[in-house]
């Protein structure tokens, strides 16, 4: 039988080099709308840490902390916890393998579609994973009753989830992901909650709670929102309990010292996190309503980024490689998104200026589909 052709694709958002070395395109000239990172770059006063650091040859010379002292503590102001409920690591694929380890997971109940580094880590841990599909129809919203009863009857001992929902960017509120971790917890069940865009809605957070119960644990990315994910930082909060045993299995020295002066100047600047957030209501929105006059489905999201949905006679791989080699415009590929069905797309919000860009190059390419 003849085999179907095989479609080039980036495992991430981002990868503007191989997308450009694919598709002959100058990778200086290409918009990124895959990668989710705020468009106002990074806070001023993280890039003035750095040079402050960077004049001072102790920096590279002396080993970083190994307590992450400095950086625990300013974490700790900003996510209303305490110190000893913080473990750090660069990035959260190595917090979450610490936990699976630590707590010995065994079987993860998995809502689809999601990001595919949970699935891959979970394998990589060897933890069997059980995918639970959400419903489309529903926006994958999370029902509590009804994810604690597929986790009961499938014999897992783990719930791994996003909020805001990941790739979707729909979000649970607090008072029904509280529920569904207490239903959880009168079963032992353990819940591994990534709130890596909550920065967006953070009175929606539960990473305050987590400190106070027994079976959850919250990581939480910084890179993104503030614009550094060069940086690769990234922290879990948990009782002391589980922070012990998270600790004791992340190699030493995860962050280097440069890493750890710019986030703490980041989380700091509640001038920026202020400023993105309205920005990013604004420009959202803005693009929800041009999406919806091009009769573009998005879902409801909370982020800094939107699940584009299109009919079933739009060929959304053609689409994705004629607003880059066309329009010179990278939109994010959803086809390793696990659990979610074709004909999907996603993109960052950007500037106003990309985002207006963006719109005038689909209606263009859906047009041009058509003809």
């Amino acid at each position: 039988m003849k085999q179907p052709p095989q479609v080039f694709l980036p495992a991430h958002g981002g990868q503007l080099r191989q997308i450009a070395a694919r598709y002959g395109v100058p990778a200086e000239q290409l918009v990124d709308f895959s990668a989710n990172i705020n468009p106002a770059g990074p806070p001023a006063s993280a890039l003035a840490a750095l040079h402050r650091a960077l004049a001072d040859p102790a920096t590279l010379a002396a080993y970083p902390d190994l307590e992450l002292t400095e950086l625990k503590k300013i974490i700790a102001e900003a996510s209303n916890s305490s110190q000893k409920n913080i473990a750090v690591a660069n990035g959260f694929v190595p917090l979450l393998e610490a936990t699976l380890r630590s707590l010995r997971i065994s079987r993860c109940l998995l809502p689809v579609p999601s990001f595919s580094e949970y699935w891959q880590t979970l394998v990589n841990a060897g933890v069997a994973v059980v995918p639970y599909n959400l419903s489309e129809e529903e926006n994958f919203s999370y029902d509590p009753g009804v994810l604690v009863q597929a986790l009961l009857e499938d014999g897992c001992d783990a719930l791994l989830l996003a909020n805001p929902q990941n790739p979707s960017g729909v979000l649970c509120e607090a008072e029904r992901m509280q529920r569904l971790i207490e239903m959880a917890s009168e079963h032992g069940i353990k819940v591994l909650l990534d709130e890596a865009f909550i920065d967006y809605a953070p009175a929606q957070s539960l990473t305050r709670a987590a400190a106070e119960q027994e079976n959850l644990i919250v990581f939480r990315s910084v890179t993104k929102f503030f614009a550094i994910p060069g940086l690769r930082v990234g922290y879990a909060v948990s009782n002391d309990s589980s922070i012990e045993g998270l600790n004791r299995r992340i190699a030493p020295w995860p962050i280097t010292t440069l890493a750890s002066d710019a986030v703490c100047a980041a989380l700091q600047d509640e001038l920026y996190a202020e400023n993105a957030r309205r920005e990013n209501v604004l420009r959202r929105t803005w693009l929800e309503q041009e999406l919806a006059r091009l009769k573009i489905f998005t879902y409801p999201s909370r982020t800094n980024f939107l699940l584009l949905r299109f009919g079933a006679e739009v060929d959304v791989h053609l689409i994705w490689e004629k607003m880059i080699v066309e329009h010179q415009i990278v939109l994010r590929s959803c086809i390793n998104f696990n659990g979610l069905a074709a004909g999907h797309l996603r993109i960052a919000v950007r500037s106003g200026a990309d985002n207006e860009r963006l719109i005038r190059s689909l209606e263009s390419a859906l047009a041009r589909t058509k003809e």
